[in-house]
This record gives structure tokens, sequence and C-alpha cells, in this order.
């Protein structure tokens, strides 16, 4: 009891013992337990948790890759169906091209149709026109000379003269052939 009254003193007394895990008293014992401590560590590490994030690493990895082989599936539908999608637009921009040229074609039949019959109708009504202009010259004509006439044999006759209807009729006709 005295050594232990002799230990409680000297700590009394202010001698630290310091802190037990650096104490090498207990050395030995520490790492037996730490050694075996990490034994079972490995242990449920390697048999138990790294075989399960091993299997699910493999399962992201083979998600992963069949995700991959899916995008690229459908890339590729994709690209065909884009591929699809233009040629139907240059097939519809052709045809439209192609309608439009018909039509065009049929409508400048029809014009050129059009403009030979309203040709062929204006020629009629101006050879018609022509005809009554002539007509009404012929007859404006001889108003003229009738007028002409008329007028010459009253001239004579205010002046006192006698009008003779031939040399009236005579000198008019002169005066008009130009």
């Amino acid at each position: 009891m005295a050594e232990n009254t002799n230990a409680a003193g000297e700590v009394a007394a202010g001698a630290p013992p310091g802190m037990p895990q650096l104490n090498t008293d207990y050395f030995a014992n520490q790492i037996f337990w730490l050694i075996i401590t990490l034994v079972v560590i490995y242990f449920v590490l390697s048999r138990v948790a790294l075989p399960r994030i091993a299997a699910i690493l493999a399962e992201r990895q083979g998600t992963i890759t069949n995700d991959i082989a899916a995008a690229e599936d459908l890339k590729a539908k994709a690209e065909a169906a884009e591929a699809a999608y233009e040629k139907a637009l240059a097939d519809a921009r052709a045809e439209a091209q192609r309608i439009a040229g018909e039509t065009k074609a049929a409508i400048q039949a029809d014009l050129d149709v059009a403009i030979e019959k309203a040709d062929a109708e204006i020629a009629a009504k101006a050879a018609e026109s022509e005809k009554a202009i002539a007509e009404i010259r012929a007859g404006a004509q001889d108003a003229v000379k009738e007028v002409a006439k008329d007028a010459a044999q009253d001239i004579v006759a205010l002046m006192g003269g006698k009008a003779d209807a031939k040399a009236i009729t005579a000198a008019v006709n002169d005066r008009m052939k130009g």
C-alpha cells in the first residue's frame, strides 16, 4: 500500500503521468489490438463491403454502356429519320416546282389564246372602224361639196350675179381635188 500512496503522491506532487497512448508501458498491448482491428477491418471490407461496391460499380458501368449503346442507336435512327425528312422535303419542293411550272405553262397557254382572240377582235373592230371612218369621210366630202356649192351659189347671188350650177360644181370639184 505504500507503493500506492507513493504513486499517488507522485501524481499529487505534480509529475504528470502523460497520455496513456504515449506511455511506453502499453505499446505492446496497443500494437496487438491495432493489428487485430486492422485484420478484422480488412476481412470485413474485402468480404462484405468491397464486393458490394464492385457489384454496384459493375452494374453502373453496364447501365452506362447500355445507355451509350441505346443513345448511339437512337442517334442513328434520328439521323436516318432526318435524312428521310430531308429527302421528303426535297421531293415535295421538286413536286411543287413541277406543279408551279405546269400551272404557269397552262396559264401562259390560256393567256396566249386570250391574247390572240383579243387581237383578232381588235383587228376586226379596227377594220370596222376604218370602214366606218371611210364612209364618214366619203359622206363628209359629199356634204362639204354640197355645202360648198350652196355657199358659192349664195355668194354669187349676193354679189348680184347669176350662178351657173355647172360652173360652180366644176369649180368646187377642182378645188376639192387639190
